[in-house]
């Protein structure tokens, strides 16, 4: 019987804190009224926590977006120039000036350097 009787005081016990937070009467008790403040702080803060989690995710999902748009624009970048570089070969302007007609045709005589003396300068008016 005494055994019975301490097990319903556990119980009790172990019940209470149950039946008042279910209830809602822990919130009426002094040393709730008295931490209100402290604990609507940790309310905040949990908030300000939960919005930086957020506003770190988005900052992650941007760089992603980025790199990936700088991969994109450096394949891009890589296309073009070798694009260029072909295009811009000896061979292929000869064939680009032949298909429109121009009528430029390549010299095979090797550039010469001109020569221009003080006295020829004077005589044209170049000052330096």
């Amino acid at each position: 019987m005494a055994e019975e009787k301490e097990q319903q005081k556990n119980r009790r016990k172990v019940m209470q804190p149950v039946k008042d937070l279910v209830s809602g009467n822990f919130l009426a008790k002094d040393a709730v009224v008295k931490n209100l403040p402290y604990m609507l702080f940790l309310g905040f803060l949990a908030l300000l926590y939960i919005a930086n989690g957020y506003m770190a995710e988005g900052t992650v999902r941007d760089i992603n977006k980025v790199t990936n748009e700088l991969k994109e624009l450096r394949s891009e970048y890589i296309t073009t120039k070798s694009d260029l570089m072909y295009t811009t070969k000896q061979s292929e302007l000869i064939k680009i000036i032949e298909k429109r007609g121009l009528g430029l045709e390549e010299s095979y005589q090797p550039p010469r350097k001109i020569v221009v003396t003080e006295e020829e300068k004077e005589a044209i008016g170049i000052d330096e």
